[in-house]
C-alpha cells in the first residue's frame, strides 16, 4: 500500500527501480521481523531490565547488578566485565573489516552511523524510562472509583508526563530527525551500490560500542561500590585479581586450541608431537590460572549451583544416549524391508503422547512399592528394592555404598528415572529424523564401496557417519538446548523427598518467581541461563560445525 501510493515516476530510473525492489523486500520481511522482535528479542531485553530492579508484581527499587551478585557472587561481575569487553572487541573487529572493505569515503558514513546509533540508544533510554510508569498504571489508579476504560487511558497517557520521560522523548525526536537527514545526505553523496549496507553496518558497530561501553561502565561502578562496602566492613574482595587470572587463563586456553588445530594438520609425526606438547603445556597453564576461578563463585546461590549441577548431569545422561540409540534404531530400520511405516509410527508415538499420561505410567513402573515392575525386576536378579523417585542419593553411592567426591557421585536415582523417561520419549523423534537423513545418502556411494570390498562397518564408518553429520549436528544442537531448558519432565515427576536431586535451573527459576514472587531475581537467573545456553550454542557451532560434511 505504501509503495503503491508513491508517484510512479519516482521509480523510472535505475536507482528508483532498485529502491522500489528494496522497499518491497523490506515490506515483505517486516511481519517476520516484527514477530522475531516481539517474541524473541524484546523478552530478552525486558528480562534484563527486570533483573536490574527489585520487582514484585510492579517495579520497585533500582538495584543494578545486585541480583546477579546475589546469584553468582563475584563471578557475576566477572561475567559482565568479560561480556562488555567481548562486545567492544567485536565492534572493533567489525569496524576494521569495514575500513578494509570501504577504500574511500569512509568518513561520509561515520557521522550518520554515529547519529543513527545514538538515536537507537535514545529510543532504548526513552522506552525503558517510560516502561516502569506504564506498568505502574494499575497501582496508580484511584481506589473507590469505577475502573473503566477511560480512567485507564487517562492514567496511561499520564505516564508520558512523569519526570525524565518528556526530556528523553524530545532527545529521541531530535536524534531521529538528525539521523534521517544525515543518512539521506550520505546516501545522496555516496554512489556505491552497497552504501545502504555499509551505513547499516556502521550503525550497528557504533551501537555495539555504545552498548559495550554502557555495560562496562555499569559493571565497573557496581564493582567499585561492592569493593568499597567490603573495605568498610574490614574485608578483602579481590575481584580485579580474579579477573586478571581468569582472563589470562582464558587467553592461554584459546591459544592452546589454536595450536592444537595446527598440530592435527601436521603431516610429520615429529611436528605433530611438538605442536601437540605445546598445546598441552598451554592448556595446563590456562588451567592453573583458571584454578583461581572457584574462589570467585564461593558466594554463588547454593540452590542455583545445585540446579546447574543437576542440569549438567541431565544433559550428559540423556543427549548422548538418545542420539546413539536413535541412530542405531534408524540404521536398523532403514535396512529393514518390511514394516518401515509401522515401525516409524511406533517409534514416534512416545514423542506425541502427552507428558502427563506417560508420567503416570513411569511413576507406576518405578514406584517405591515392593511389587512395582522395576522392583520386581530387581528382586529377580537378587537386588534389594529401591525407592526410585523418592531416592535422592546418587547412584554411585548406592552401588559402592560409600561417600564419593561430587564429580564421581553421578545423578540421584530419582534423576536417573527421569532420564530413562526422557530418553524413551525423544528417541523416536531422533530415529525418524535420522531415517530422513539416511534417505538422503546416494546409494551409489555404497555400491562403489562394496565393489572395492568395503565391509559393513567400513560403509557405516566412512560413508554413513560423515554424510549423516549435518543431521547429527542438528539433533545434538536442539537436544542440548532443550535439555538445558528442561522443566516439564522435572515438574511432573519430582517428589518432595528428592527435590534437590531433580530440580534443574528451570524448576528453581519458576519456584523463585511463582512462590517467592521475586521477579527481579528470577529474571537475573533466567538471563544467566540464557547466556549459558547462548555460549554453549556458540562454541558448539564454532567447533562442531567445522566437522560437518555436507557432501
Amino acid at each position: 500500500m505504501l509503495v503503491a501510493a508513491l508517484p510512479r515516476d519516482w521509480f523510472d530510473s535505475r536507482q528508483g527501480r532498485v529502491l522500489l525492489e528494496n522497499l518491497t523486500a523490506y515490506l515483505f520481511i517486516f511481519p517476520a521481523g516484527a514477530i522475531i522482535f516481539i517474541f524473541g528479542l524484546f523478552p530478552v531485553a525486558f528480562a534484563f531490565f527486570v533483573s536490574l530492579y527489585r520487582w514484585r508484581r510492579f517495579p520497585d527499587e533500582y538495584l543494578g547488578l545486585e541480583n546477579y551478585y546475589k546469584a553468582l557472587g563475584n563471578f557475576g561481575y566477572i561475567l559482565f566485565f568479560f561480556t562488555a569487553l567481548a562486545v567492544l572487541v567485536y565492534a572493533a573487529i567489525l569496524f576494521y573489516q569495514l575500513v578494509k572493505r570501504v577504500r574511500g569515503g569512509m568518513w561520509l558514513y561515520i557521522l550518520p552511523g554515529i547519529v543513527n546509533a545514538a538515536a537507537a540508544a535514545l529510543f532504548v533510554d526513552w522506552f525503558f524510562k517510560l516502561l516502569p510508569y506504564v506498568l505502574d498504571v494499575p497501582r496508580r489508579m484511584p481506589r473507590g472509583q469505577t475502573r473503566d476504560r477511560a480512567l485507564f487511558v487517562d492514567e496511561f497517557f499520564n505516564s508520558f508526563k512523569f519526570e525524565g520521560v518528556p526530556d528523553a522523548g524530545y532527545r529521541l525526536l531530535f536524534g531521529l530527525v538528525a539521523g534521517v537527514v544525515l543518512s539521506l545526505a550520505c546516501l545522496w553523496l555516496v554512489r556505491s551500490r552497497d552504501r545502504v549496507e555499509v551505513l547499516l553496518r556502521i550503525t550497528v558497530t557504533v551501537l555495539l560500542v555504545i552498548g559495550g561501553a554502557w555495560l562496562m561502565r555499569l559493571t565497573l561502578n557496581e564493582m567499585d561500590e561492592t569493593i568499597q562496602l567490603a573495605e568498610d566492613a574490614g574485608e578483602s574482595l579481590p575481584i580485579w585479581t580474579q579477573i586478571i587470572f581468569i582472563g589470562l587463563g582464558a587467553i592461554l586456553l584459546f591459544v592452546a586450541y589454536a595450536v592444537w588445530t595446527r598440530a592435527v594438520r601436521q603431516d610429520e609425526d615429529r611436528r605433530f608431537v611438538f605442536w601437540g606438547l605445546a598445546a598441552l603445556l598451554l592448556m595446563a597453564g590456562g588451567y592453573l590460572l583458571i584454578v583461581y576461578f572457584p574462589q570467585s563463585i564461593t558466594a554463588i546461590d547454593n540452590d542455583l549451583e545445585q540446579g546447574f549441577w543437576v542440569t549438567i548431569l541431565y544433559v550428559i545422561g540423556t543427549v548422548p544416549v538418545q542420539l546413539g540409540l536413535g541412530l542405531g534404531l534408524a540404521y536398523l530400520l532403514f535396512h529393514t524391508q518390511r514394516g518401515k511405516t509401522m515401525f516409524r509410527i511406533i517409534y514416534f508415538l512416545p514423542y506425541i503422547t502427552p507428558f502427563a499420561a506417560t508420567a503416570v505410567v513411569f511413576s507406576t513402573m518405578f514406584s517405591n512399592r515392593n511389587n512395582s515392575p522395576a522392583n520386581y525386576m530387581l528382586k529377580f536378579f537378587g537386588i534389594d528394592s529401591q525407592k526410585w523417585l523418592l531416592e535422592p542419593t546418587p547412584v554411585n553411592e548406592l552401588i559402592f555404598k560409600r561417600d564419593l567426591p561430587q564429580l564421581l557421585e553421578g545423578p540421584g536415582l530419582a534423576l536417573v528415572v527421569i532420564m530413562i523417561w526422557s530418553i524413551w520419549t525423544y528417541i523416536g523423534y531422533d530415529t525418524v529424523i535420522f531415517m530422513a537423513g539416511l534417505g538422503n545418502i546416494p546409494p551409489e556411494y555404497y555400491e562403489a564401496a562394496r565393489i572395492d570390498g568395503a565391509s559393513t562397518w567400513s560403509l557405516f564408518r566412512h560413508i554413513t557417519l560423515p554424510l549423516l553429520s549435518p543431521t547429527t549436528f542438528f539433533l545434538s544442537l536442539i537436544a542440548i538446548i532443550g535439555t538445558f531448558q528442561a522443566f516439564t519432565q522435572m515438574w511432573i515427576m519430582r517428589r518432595p523427598a528428592a527435590y534437590d536431586a531433580v530440580d534443574t535451573v528451570g524448576v528453581y527459576l519458576f519456584e523463585t518467581v511463582s512462590t517467592k514472587a521475586e521477579y527481579g531475581y528470577g529474571s537475573a537467573m533466567a538471563f544467566v541461563l540464557f547466556a549459558t545456553i547462548l555460549m554453549i550454542t556458540f562454541f558448539q557451532n564454532r567447533i562442531l560445525s567445522r566437522r560437518v560434511f555436507y557432501g
